[in-house]
């Protein structure tokens, strides 16, 4: 949303003054949203994030992708597919399940691919980053309020992280956390706390951003980088009975950081399935509802990303389809001109 392109398609909820959300997307120019409905069905949102997550969202993009190219003829055509995030995440990257979702995907794009090929396009392939296995999660927040650094309020008997009374607090993503020091005095006692915590590989102060190139205004005092088999969670309660509401929710806005246990069900909960039901029955007849089925334990997530990769083999991966349009690396930062060039817009 607010990039300068002719044609944009993303996933849009409605959030209702009730507090319901529905699936749809934003598109600009407005009218392609009822074309791309009309034609598609509505974008499948609880397909894309959360315990539903597979391949339905994937193949609505892929469908929308080609008709945009189908009846706009862009010169750039630019597609986000989610789906290799799921089982990744889910079982690891050597589990067959997830051997089974990149065939899946495979087979997904082959009508994309084909469209292209007939057209003489140039396709270019490009995953953000390489998922790898881990088996620990590290609770960043909960090391840092045991050392007295975090603060919280409570509400109705639930939790809330107050960043703005904190001494220091983390915004966890994946294998990376941003740790927010708000005084330039608590520094060595927070780098002090989380120095020797089981699962963290680095603390990288101001010399160790500018090294990664992560000495950016909005970074945190200190980079925490977690070890090559563990991976950071935002959670910040220490009794499950005053975490808040949204903890057992997909609710990517209020938490402190990124969760994918939202990409599991609850399996202790033998009920998970009949309250699930019943808050979906609620949702057809325009009631509120609460998806409450997401699990507090985030010992199931078997795959993560954030650190260097160890290898070119657990890295991200670049393909094209024009030969010796690619020699050698590619940096990050010029894949943007590499597209250009390629669509010779440069």
């Amino acid at each position: 949303m607010g990039a300068d392109t002719d044609y944009t398609v993303t996933p849009r909820p409605v959030y209702y003054a009730d507090g319901r959300k529905e699936p749809d997307c934003y598109t600009r120019p407005p009218d392609l949203h009822d074309e791309l409905t009309d034609r598609l069905g509505t974008f499948p949102l609880f397909h894309f994030w959360g315990p539903g997550a597979d391949i339905v969202s994937s193949r609505w993009i892929v469908d929308a992708t080609r008709h945009i190219i189908d009846t706009r003829r862009p010169d750039l055509a630019l597609c986000y597919l989610p789906h290799l995030d799921y089982d990744l995440q889910r079982f690891g990257p050597d589990d067959p399940r997830s051997h089974r979702a990149a065939a899946d995907l495979d087979a997904t794009l082959a009508p994309l691919l084909d469209d292209a090929r007939a057209e003489g396009r140039t396709v270019v392939a490009l995953s953000e980053y390489g998922i790898t296995r881990v088996r620990r999660p590290v609770d960043i927040n909960r090391v840092l309020r045991r050392a007295g650094l975090l603060e919280v309020h409570t509400q109705d008997g639930m939790e809330y992280l107050d960043p703005m009374a904190s001494r220091a607090f983390a915004v966890a993503d994946h294998q990376i956390a941003h740790v927010y020091v708000r005084r330039p005095e608590d520094l060595d006692t927070t780098r002090a706390a989380l120095q020797d915590v089981p699962g963290i590989e680095q603390l990288l102060d101001d010399a160790g951003k500018k090294t990664h190139q992560l000495d950016h205004p909005r970074s945190g005092e200190l980079v925490a980088v977690a070890e090559p088999d563990a991976w950071f969670t935002y959670y910040y309660w220490l009794d499950d009975d005053r975490a808040p509401d949204f903890a057992r929710l997909v609710e990517i806005h209020r938490k402190p950081g990124y969760d994918p246990v939202e990409l599991f069900m609850d399996p202790v909960d033998p009920y998970v399935r009949v309250r699930a039901a019943g808050a979906l029955a609620r949702k057809k007849l325009g009631m509120r509802y609460r998806m409450a089925v997401v699990p507090l334990d985030p010992s199931p997530i078997r795959g993560s990303h954030g650190r260097l990769p160890a290898s070119d083999d657990e890295g991200p991966l670049i393909l094209c389809s024009t030969p010796q349009a690619l020699t050698g690396r590619v940096a990050a930062t010029d894949v943007k001109s590499l597209l250009l060039h390629l669509a010779g817009l440069h």
